[in-house]
């Protein structure tokens, strides 16, 4: 009852925000949540850097992926310091690589990629994992098995990335295809549906001259299909069928993700067949691999309310503030658009 019940209100909240950024996100007035003054010009005005709510958004979702996870593993009864281990160990080479991978593939310096990172993780978890258990969990008497913390993860990052595409949506980047430019169906399935986005300092504006275009609403779709990826998932985990949860998140996740690159009009690469395609495909192959030879979990009776109560730890909430807060100043700190300011009195109210 507690399991459903909590998977239900989880969904409920997706559904009203997904309703509400789907339309209002694309806007003009959702792209810069402040300007900052750094530095005063001999004119007087101030150049400021924009805060950007991509960063706030991209900072939320892994934020709610992280809890998602710890709730998860909190069922397992796997032991905070485990968690942490792994967690850190994740973000410390999983965010770098968001960049690093993104600079390599686009050639460009000031950019991101979630797709990236999560490949990359996806790679590292079972090193990192069995190196986690042969050291501080023998010592420390506690042992993380494979397949559910891999079926944790992607669910968590499923989950996430159904935030993480809203952020893409505020910027402007990671867009579909005109309308105009696309098959007579997809039009006519779009068209009341579609994004028209606003504002010249979005990306699909500087890039591609597409703004106040009918486009294919493509980080929508992956957002709904990953949040509906995401709510089953999660209900097989909490049932302890571990393996099918993790093959059907990554299977759907990644073989949309290289399937969706055929609606998108951003840049990725000069490739016919993209960087990020062909990571996709290696992480089901990979994912596949993992699933066979690994042995099978044992099944635990799971109970959300564990995972839940484990969160109400100071560790785990100042863990969480401090997070939100550096992928935000990482991530929100505009690099690509800049801004004027002057200041002023209003001598009326003086």
């Amino acid at each position: 009852m507690a399991n459903g019940l909590f998977v239900f209100v989880l969904a409920a909240f997706f559904i009203v925000l997904l309703r509400w950024s789907f339309k209002t996100l694309p806007g003009e007035g959702w792209q810069i949540v402040a300007s900052v003054p750094v530095f005063k010009e001999e004119s007087g005005r101030w150049r400021g850097v924009n805060l950007t709510y991509y960063g706030l958004l991209v900072a939320s979702a892994y934020d709610v992926a992280g809890v998602i996870l710890f709730i998860l593993l909190g069922t397992l009864k796997i032991p905070l310091t485990g968690i942490f281990v792994m967690v850190l160990t994740l973000l410390l080479i999983c965010v770098p690589a968001s960049r690093f991978i993104a600079k390599i593939v686009e050639k460009k310096l000031y950019t991101f990629t979630i797709g990236g990172a999560s490949f990359v993780g996806i790679l590292i978890i079972p090193w990192a994992l069995w190196l986690t258990n042969v050291t501080l969990g023998a010592r420390s008497n506690f042992h993380i098995p494979l397949v559910p913390f891999l079926a944790a993860f992607v669910i968590s990052y499923s989950f996430g990335e159904t935030i993480g595409r809203l952020a893409c949506i505020s910027f402007g980047c990671c867009y579909g295809k005109p309308l105009s430019q696309s098959h007579p169906i997809l039009r006519r399935i779009f068209d009341k549906y579609c994004f028209t986005f606003s504002g010249k300092t979005k990306k699909i504006a500087y890039e591609s001259s597409l703004d106040g275009v009918k486009v294919i609403p493509i980080q929508a779709i992956t957002s709904i299909l990953y949040l509906i990826t995401g709510i089953f998932s999660m209900l097989l985990f909490l049932q302890s069928r571990y393996i099918v949860a993790f093959i059907l998140t990554v299977v759907v996740t990644q073989a949309w993700r290289a399937f969706s690159e055929i609606f998108r009009a951003d840049y990725r690469g000069g490739r016919r067949i993209s960087v990020y395609q062909i990571m996709a495909i290696i992480s089901i192959v990979y994912s596949l691999g993992i699933g066979y030879f690994s042995p099978s979990a044992s099944v635990t009776q799971t109970d959300v309310r564990i995972g839940l109560v484990s969160l109400w730890n100071p560790s785990v909430i100042s863990f969480f503030f401090l997070l939100w807060v550096a992928i935000f100043l990482y991530t929100g700190r505009s690099t690509v658009t800049g801004s004027t300011l002057t200041f002023h009195v209003h001598r009326d109210r003086v």
